[in-house]
């Protein structure tokens, strides 16, 4: 017997029901209680060192100051990851995810908020977590001048004088924030005229500022992975890092987006979506945990087995860390460990509660990555895993949470017109 989508309600809207704001709301004033508890804490128990030898002292703020950068980029990852998944299934002329385009698209929701973090941050926490914004390091007549930093210091502040305005930093990091903002609010465009008009116009159109947009983000990707982390350990580089922050944010954005998928099919929403779908998106988390540690254990081999010590040390002041050598091993299980081993098979791809509890420590997983690649560099030993750092991850992960399902809430849930509608309806593995 012949079935269509239109079997289906194509308008159907995902309801932001009150009960799940009040929910998230919850988590977000847990969030903010426990992260001010921890700021007090930290204010308390006097976190402040003084300068020894010309260096900077510790003070407390610095720990905060770390974890709202160590934040602001990951969760930007996680949004910009939404619509770069989105416009490869444009550019890949893909039909099995149809169903699930709006789910992708509705994280670029949050890019705006991130552009504002981040650039307001920057400007706020910059000399407390780049290293190279101290001018005296420029100066071939001060005590702390740096010959190192000194020639790098014309990709951070060309073409003004180092040491004095980071201007080449900042116009990248607002043009890489710029340009993801726009694409995604031309995609969004573009998706709901199609759901206007319908035929293939559109889909040609969303797939070329797909394609675009793919090959800048390509680049700006792997720049911003430079910027935004790696110049924290100023005198260490490479030439892997940008495809490793580029693999953890994406494992982490196909697991938030399969979380929410599997959220709507739960509730009654989706109803096209089937149990293949559920499997594809399970795959792909799969895939690239896999991905992800290859890129980990090709970056830690090569530098560690080299043994050359402007590049081994980034990996021994973290395996040599009280502080920060069991986070090594917690970031490997449930970043590789678990996903390999839980999601083998086929019935836990397919299955929601093994997908929901493995994706929701890979996001958990994640954050600690990305907690190994700021705090060491920021902190050195007076960093750690405490109440700011549960507080600020809480705070913000709900706060995403609120911005992606309200805009969710406000079209419908599936992209009636798409082309290849009945193919994903039809799809089966």
């Amino acid at each position: 017997m012949a079935h269509s989508t239109t079997n289906y309600n194509l308008d159907q809207k995902f309801e932001f029901t009150a009960a799940l704001k009040k929910s998230i709301m919850t988590v977000l004033v847990i969030g903010a209680v426990i992260l001010a508890i921890g700021i007090i804490t930290a204010m308390l128990g006097g976190g402040h060192d003084h300068a020894e030898g010309g260096d900077h002292g510790y003070h407390w703020y610095q720990r905060l100051f770390a974890n709202l950068w160590i934040n602001n980029v990951y969760f930007t990852g996680i949004a910009v990851i939404g619509v770069f998944f989105f416009a490869i299934q444009y550019a890949a002329q893909a039909g099995w995810s149809a169903g699930i385009l709006r789910v992708m698209l509705s994280f670029g929701y949050w890019l705006p908020f991130a552009a504002v973090l981040m650039i307001v941050s920057f400007f706020i926490v910059n000399h407390d977590i780049f290293h190279w914004t101290h001018s005296d390091l420029f100066d071939p007549n001060d005590s702390h001048y740096d010959k190192i930093i000194d020639g790098k210091g014309g990709y951070f502040y060309w073409p003004l004088e180092k040491g004095s305005f980071p201007i080449f930093f900042v116009i990248r990091l607002v043009v890489f924030f710029g340009f993801w903002v726009f694409f995604f609010n031309k995609l969004r465009t573009l998706a709901y005229e199609e759901d206007i008009h319908g035929g293939t116009d559109y889909w040609r159109k969303i797939r070329t500022w797909s394609a675009l947009f793919l090959v800048f983000f390509a680049v700006s990707s792997s720049i911003s992975a430079w910027d935004w982390v790696m110049s924290i350990d100023t005198h260490w580089f490479s030439t892997m890092f940008g495809w490793y922050v580029f693999a953890s944010w994406f494992v982490a954005g196909l697991s938030a987006i399969t979380l929410v998928v599997v959220y709507l099919r739960e509730n009654g929403y989706l109803e096209m979506v089937n149990e293949n779908h559920v499997h594809d998106l399970g795959k792909f988390v799969f895939a690239f945990s896999i991905f992800w540690t290859y890129i980990w254990f090709s970056q830690f081999l090569l530098i560690y087995y080299a043994n050359i010590p402007e590049e081994s040390v980034y990996f021994i002041e973290r395996l040599e860390s009280d502080v920060y050598s069991p986070f090594i091993f917690v970031n490997l299980v449930l970043n590789f460990f678990l996903p390999f081993l839980v999601l083998m098979t086929r019935d836990a791809k397919r299955h929601a509660i093994f997908l929901k509890v493995v994706c929701s420590l890979i996001i958990l997983g994640h954050w600690f990555d990305f907690f190994l690649m700021v705090q060491p560099g920021t902190l050195g030993q007076n960093g750690g895993f405490g109440l700011m750092e549960i507080g600020m991850f809480l705070l913000y992960g709900s706060a995403v949470a609120l911005v992606v399902l309200s805009n969710l809430a406000k079209r419908p849930l599936v992209a009636k017109n798409h082309p290849m509608l009945e193919e994903s309806y039809h799809h089966h593995i």
